[in-house]
């Protein structure tokens, strides 16, 4: 069985340079023009140039997302934009809008197209028909059970690679393609413009009991009916793997550089067996997020149910590492508040678990303090640990302490 491919997610040149550090084959990243996430920070043709560089430095490939349905007026756009995305040095384009696919791939047959989940391809007639137009990947639905997915790997041609999510947030519309937020706020998630209103607090009355709220709270701030679990299929990538997936893919280019380096990090020792499973699920663990699920894969729908709204979170990232200064001292920027005696644990690509006491804690100039902070200040510290530029300090939550000691 060939390794499947690891994709992250990058927002940012931060975010991409985490991905790279911890771990990813693979990162995609939203351009200028017809991504799927407006709030993003979208990389400009000079940013997804030198991205293209960076990763093609490291032996990685660069996705850009051009998952927006078309307008007639963009069609034409497209076709220039793909021209300029392979000179960019793109690796590929991720497209969904079947006009905008035919436009892309006719004006630029070398650029490689990857059909976005959003084009909900459940089916290998419908695989086939993106293949016969040159598509070389197909971002499978994320509503396909395993069984599903071996059937379609079974009826198409090796050489279409599939793609499917492995871990993040999801949508409870038909393959995200959702009209809530345009209903309710006029800015379309079809098109990039998502507010999340999914997200919101709600709650169900009848019309004729105004004021007399059908009893489904699930706790005071209301119930998330609309909000979905996040997916975790860390237990579950042999499986992916065996089914035919040849590429595993983190959601998340809204996400911050922790949560991109934890769950790149996880994922990637869990495909090369760098650590066991349980220990690599607590990873996950670590950083905010909803309840998690496997999602439709085994169609166990009743683990899709939506969550309460709340997201969990045992740990605190503190500091991101600038330097590993000689004498068992580090240089470190603040993130968050920490203390002399508190344990700072460790994430670093070569190793899970690690973890030492803060102490000597110095400004820059020099000073000596018993705490870090001040937001974005560089501190110097002591480790016994050697770490690297880009690898981070966290600090557990007396909450994750408490159930673990109780």
């Amino acid at each position: 069985m060939v390794k499947a491919e690891l994709l992250a997610p990058a927002g940012d040149f931060e975010c991409l340079k985490s991905a790279v550090r911890f771990g990813a084959d693979a990162v995609y990243i939203g351009g200028p023009f017809m991504q799927l996430r407006a709030a993003a920070s979208a990389f400009s043709e000079e940013n997804i140039k030198a991205a293209a560089d960076f990763c093609h430095r490291n032996g990685r490939k660069l996705y850009v997302t051009v998952n927006s349905f078309a307008k007639n007026s963009e069609i034409p756009l497209l076709r220039d934009y793909a021209r300029r995305l392979n000179a960019l040095g793109a690796d590929a384009a991720i497209v969904s809008d079947i006009g905008a696919v035919s436009a892309m791939k006719e004006a630029c047959p070398e650029l490689p197209i990857h059909i976005s989940t959003q084009a909900n391809c459940m089916n290998y007639a419908a695989a086939m028909v993106y293949y016969n137009m040159g598509a070389s990947r197909i971002v499978l639905a994320r509503e396909m059970k395993l069984e599903d997915i071996a059937l379609l790997r079974e009826n198409t041609p090796k050489e279409l690679e599939l793609e499917a999510f492995v871990h993040g947030a999801m949508c409870m519309s038909y393959s995200g393609r959702c009209l809530l937020s345009a209903y309710l706020t006029n800015r379309s998630g079809n098109r990039g413009d998502c507010d999340q209103s999914c997200r919101w607090m709600y709650h169900l009355c009848e019309e004729k009991r105004p004021g007399e709220f059908f009893p489904i709270e699930e706790d005071e701030h209301g119930t998330a009916i609309l909000s979905s679990q996040d997916l975790n299929c860390m237990r579950f990538v042999e499986d992916l793997q065996k089914a035919g997936i040849s590429s595993l893919k983190i959601e998340g280019r809204m996400k911050s550089p922790y949560y991109v380096a934890t769950v790149v990090n996880a994922y990637r020792k869990r495909l090369d067996g760098g650590a066991p499973t349980e220990v690599l699920e607590r990873e996950l663990h670590s950083i905010s997020h909803r309840p998690y699920s496997s999602g439709f894969y085994f169609g166990n729908m009743s683990e899709f149910r939506p969550d309460n709204g709340v997201y969990i979170r045992d740990c605190t990232f503190v500091a991101a590492v600038l330097a590993d200064e000689s004498g068992g001292r580090v240089k470190i920027e603040q993130r968050n508040l920490f203390k002399e005696g508190d344990t700072l644990e460790v994430l670093r690509p070569e190793a899970v678990g690690e973890s030492f006491t803060a102490s000597g804690i110095t400004t820059e100039a020099g000073e000596s303090t018993d705490r870090a902070n001040r937001a974005k200040d560089i501190y110097v510290i002591d480790c016994p640990i050697h770490l690297h530029a880009g690898d981070m300090l966290r600090t557990r939550s007396r909450e994750y302490e408490t159930r673990k000691n109780g």
